[in-house]
């Protein structure tokens, strides 16, 4: 039976150049692919006192940061990329799945020394490294290409969308008067070539998502949010989910199946902050969203440097329960590993 699907795009403007309009405008809302420009020059950020923010603080108020989560039938990668002015930190993980082990190369630098950041989700390059190696992220006209160099890893490949696929790209008022752009894309496909601990990996049924956040965002701030690349009875199924961030009049909660789009509403996440770590119920008030979420490993930060401060955890574990999309549709998932996080930063 054929789906029918409820477009990415509700009625917004499509094909933006900028997000930014040179008047000062800022485009709320889903939009119809990446913007190609934030168009940051064009933004006239206010105080809280109505007053033109300075040109320090519109510096150090922009925040960006990048993910990529990568899996195949033996092991999940997890590489991210974070700048907020004042340090940029990265991190990339090696999960086993056979063994439920996993290491891990992060860095930290001051004043986001060496780190460089893409201008825009369409265009540039992100890269960050020091002692461990070096993770990059490029993308050109909107196709992203992933680099590691660890010691466990080795890495040059491409992220493949499926045909007519599009990513979910939103943007919300953020606090008094900023905003922040989100752009996700799951379920992809890799072409390229990885290597882990000296041996080539295959590739055929590897997949990926990728994560593109950026803007002036709240100086304090916390989110729940959870990530599927995999399969379900034969087909590519994708999924984001969040909560406590970018919510302010839309949400990001949408699932792909086979690189077709479905949004979803308003998510819930229910769990216990505890050493035992025991399953997540992910609901939503109208019944479309019921899954629970059993960890089985974790990716751990937690940073309290006075003026800046992160609790970071991201799960590694098994996703069950079911989605229904528009049509009544029910998605069935069985076991289906994926990523779940937990965060708190004031930054």
């Amino acid at each position: 039976m054929k789906m029918d699907i409820l477009p990415i795009a509700l009625g917004t403007e499509t094909g933006l150049d900028t997000l930014v309009s040179e008047s000062g405008k800022v485009h709320f809302g889903h939009l119809n692919g990446p913007i190609q420009s934030f168009g940051l020059e064009h933004f006239n950020y206010t105080n809280a006192m109505d007053k033109p923010a300075g040109r320090l603080a519109k510096h150090f108020h922009f925040k960006q940061f990048q993910f990529v989560s990568v899996i195949t039938p033996r092991f999940l990668i997890g590489v991210a990329i974070a700048d907020i002015r004042y340090a940029a930190s990265g991190f990339c993980y090696l999960y086993d799945i056979e063994a439920n082990k996993l290491v891990e190369t992060s860095w930290l630098k001051p004043l986001s020394l060496g780190c460089t950041m893409a201008p825009s989700p369409w265009e540039g390059c992100s890269s960050l490294g020091g002692a461990g190696g070096k993770i990059s992220m490029e993308i050109n006209a909107g196709v992203w290409q992933l680099r590691i160099a660890t010691k466990q890893i080795s890495a040059d490949f491409t992220l493949i969308p499926p045909t007519a696929s599009l990513p979910m790209a939103l943007c919300n008022p953020t606090g008094y008067s900023g905003w922040t752009y989100t752009q996700k894309h799951n379920a992809l496909g890799v072409q390229g070539s990885l290597v882990i601990n000296q041996e080539a990996q295959d590739l055929e049924h590897a997949l990926a998502g990728y994560d593109f956040s950026a803007g002036f965002m709240r100086r304090e701030t916390s989110w729940r949010w959870a990530s599927i690349n995999g399969r379900i009875g034969g087909s590519l199924f994708g999924l984001n989910l969040a909560a406590g961030v970018n919510e302010t009049g839309y949400n990001e909660n949408v699932f792909w199946r086979d690189g077709e789009s479905h949004l979803l509403g308003p998510v819930h996440f229910d769990f216990t902050r505890s050493a035992c770590e025991p399953d997540w119920q992910i609901s939503s008030q109208d019944g479309k969203v019921s899954l629970t979420f059993s960890p089985l490993n974790k990716r751990q930060e937690r940073l309290n440097l006075g003026l800046l401060k992160s609790n970071f955890r991201q799960y590694i574990g098994h996703f069950n329960g079911q989605i229904e999309d528009a049509k009544s549709q029910l998605h069935r998932l069985d076991n289906v590993l994926g990523l779940i996080e937990d965060h708190y930063a004031l930054w």
